[in-house]
């Protein structure tokens, strides 16, 4: 990999106190990676150095043959180098994004498995947990990615199940829901690594009002754009979405969420315009619109999984929302080599 400077000139500065060695990381990209995610994991790095006006963090960017690499957004990066071996006590990070299950191949699954067994602490941005997973390395551990890919890894990783918070580190294995959740992720690191003002300052660099706790969700409200916080109505799309597969009547939500039937019902109108159960089966249709897009389940076993009691009933309410059948709709996905 050819030589580069890793401190960039800037105008803010602040001291840091080490003159050790810096710390090495690797960005494995994947095809269709989230830009937002990869950027927003490497940009506080790079600030880090700036402000400090040392070398505190290398990275070195890759891809399985050392070919640029389209993001979801179309833009091509061009990576440092192919699948290497990395330095001990690096961290290794798998960048992927849309369609992760569709990217992962053999030589990348090895890859994964020889740089932990070699030391190297391996994570995953955005979608990266997929390939983690066909790796082997989430077993018995906690991690995230991100939510709208989340049904669809626990339709093919039964065994596994991922927080919906904004990063994990267990033990090492460090793990985040993309987007600006990869700075929090990075900064928590900065600050583990050099301490809590330089993580402040590069938080401000890049404008980014830190979450108060890594524990914070990456849904607000279940990410349903309301603006209402109240503990009610969370409560009970928080038990929607829990209970999809069997879906509740509307006497089961008001128990529990201790309402009756008339405040459920007038909670929901407030707030959606739509009653519970209009609200209810709209959760369950986009759950399926996710199992379409990123399974290879069948219309039948996504139908079951979204608590449909057939294909047909799927299909009407799925052709309301979207224009055409679940069948029609992958077919098209599937012409235009999405």
């Amino acid at each position: 990999m050819n030589e580069r400077s890793f401190v960039p000139r800037g105008a803010a500065s602040h001291p840091v106190d080490y003159d050790g060695p810096p710390r090495d990381f690797y960005f494995l990209l994947l095809p269709k990676l989230t830009l937002l995610a990869f950027s927003a994991a490497l940009e506080p790095l790079r600030i880090a150095n700036q402000v400090a006006g040392k070398e505190l963090y290398r990275w070195f960017v890759l891809s399985e043959d050392a070919a640029p690499v389209h993001c979801s957004c179309g833009v091509m990066i061009t990576p440092d180098t192919g699948l290497c071996d990395v330095a001990r006590d690096a961290l290794a990070f798998v960048c992927a994004g849309g369609e992760p299950g569709d990217h992962i191949s053999p030589q990348i699954t090895t890859w994964i498995s020889r740089q932990k067994a070699h030391g190297a602490h391996i994570g995953g941005i955005c979608t990266g947990a997929f390939a983690l997973a066909r790796a082997g390395l989430l077993k018995g551990r906690r991690f995230t990615l991100h939510w709208e890919n989340q049904p669809a890894f626990v339709e093919r990783y039964l065994d596994l199940t991922p927080t919906g918070r904004l990063f994990e580190n267990d033990g090492g294995l460090l793990t985040c829901g993309g987007g600006s959740a990869a700075t929090d992720m990075m900064l928590s690191l900065i600050e583990a690594d050099h301490g809590a003002d330089l993580a402040a300052i590069v938080a401000d660099m890049c404008i980014h009002l830190r979450s108060a706790t890594r524990d914070a969700s990456q849904r607000s409200v279940q990410s349903q754009g309301l603006s209402s916080r109240n503990s009610h109505l969370i409560a009970a799309i928080t038990f929607m979405t829990d209970n999809l597969e069997a879906p509740a009547d509307v006497l089961a939500i008001s128990d529990h969420v201790g309402l009756s039937r008339r405040q459920i019902e007038r909670l929901f109108r407030q707030h959606t315009g739509l009653s519970p159960a209009q609200f209810y089966m709209d959760l369950r249709v986009s759950r399926a619109h996710a199992l379409l897009n990123e399974t290879g389940l069948s219309v039948a076993e996504i139908a079951a999984a979204t608590g449909f009691t057939n294909s047909s009933q799927l299909s009407q309410r799925f052709k309301a929302r979207y224009g055409s059948s679940p069948g029609a709709y992958r077919k098209s996905w599937l012409s235009r080599g999405a």
